[in-house]
């Protein structure tokens, strides 16, 4: 492995023509060396001249869509390190050498930026107390605190992105990527990072409550896929305890009467538990299936090398000032 390793930074963008310009001068000032990747999505205006004038390497892709983008990106590109960061300006570039040293220094695969609001209106109404919603049900669900998982600024390991699956079309992704990494069990740690308005002109592509159904949606998807005894589990004890409440004043009439007057109520208590006993049977097979993907994903992972140990990135200035201390490993 090269003493100085290979970093490039992928910038998905659409219609960020204000913006893009200021993201790449930054990034190759603060990280000297880097090779920056500008993927326009379907803009409108002059994002990729913008982005190609400011030195970026500008790459196209037709299906619309952050994920698409991603998804294209991990697989066309090969690299030490990769960083993700969006093309509006509002995460602060001065922070990512902090980032790629932290995960250097584990070495981790994945390190993620949680946002710190520079002004009082960097959060749109309503994403602030969504992303903490959704925050709670993946450290539920998956037993591992997550503190922002819609962040779009994270650094990841070579071996993290060519295992990735990338799955999501849209802005779905910033989820996948945190539930994959989560059960996955990847190496990874938090670093706090500047969060701040939008560049004058530019407008957010985010619908409030549109993304938040689909990322709501994404989620169960995934839920399912990763936890299916856990969902197949939920169903077969409601079924049970509906089976239940149906069944025992039936019981109990019959030990009463020696009798069961009411037969339709019998079949309803006796079918409730039959199919609490195969939603039960199905979570068992499936997670059967679940263990054998999650061990030919770990070999798959296992094959690929692990981010260079003590190896400290290019910058402008020292950093790791402002690193977070929330080690996942």
């Amino acid at each position: 492995m090269s003493s100085s390793p290979r970093i490039i930074a992928i910038v998905p963008c659409h219609n960020e023509e204000a913006a893009i310009a200021k993201v790449v001068t930054d990034l190759h000032e603060t990280i000297p060396g880097i090779d920056v990747f500008v993927y326009d999505n379907c803009s409108t205006d002059r994002t990729a001249q913008a982005a190609a004038e400011a030195g970026a390497h500008v790459r196209y892709e037709t299906e619309k869509g952050k994920g698409n983008v991603v998804r294209r990106a991990f697989a066309d590109l090969d690299a030490d390190i990769y960083l993700l960061i969006d093309g509006d300006d509002t995460y602060d570039v001065a922070d990512a050498p902090a980032m790629i040293d932290t995960l250097l220094a584990g070495p981790f695969d994945h390190v993620l930026g949680v946002r710190r609001q520079v002004s009082d209106t960097a959060y749109r109404s309503g994403h602030e107390s969504g992303n903490k919603f959704f925050n709670t049900m993946v450290s539920f669900a998956f037993r591992r605190e997550v503190t922002d998982m819609l962040s779009g600024y994270r650094v990841f390991s070579r071996r993290f992105v060519k295992s990735f699956p990338a799955l999501s079309r849209e802005f779905e992704i910033e989820t996948e990527l945190t539930i994959h990494a989560v059960n996955a069990r990847v190496p990874q740690t938090e670093v706090e990072v500047g969060f701040r308005d939008r560049a004058e002109g530019t407008e957010s592509k985010l619908r409030t409550y549109h993304d938040g159904f689909r990322i709501l949606g994404i989620f169960s998807q995934l839920l399912f896929h990763e936890r299916p005894f856990l969902v197949t589990g939920v169903f077969a004890g409601i079924l049970a305890a509906l089976g239940l409440i149906f069944g025992v004043p039936v019981v109990v009439e019959y030990f009463q009467t020696g009798m069961v007057p009411r037969f339709p109520t019998a079949f309803l208590a006796s079918a409730l538990f039959i199919l609490s006993g195969v939603f039960l049977l199905m979570g068992v097979l499936l997670n059967g299936q679940v263990k054998i993907r999650r061990e030919a994903s770990r070999l798959f992972y296992l094959r690929l090398p692990a981010p260079p140990v003590g190896v400290k990135s290019p910058r402008r200035e020292p950093a790791i000032d402002r690193m977070s201390v929330k080690d996942g490993a």
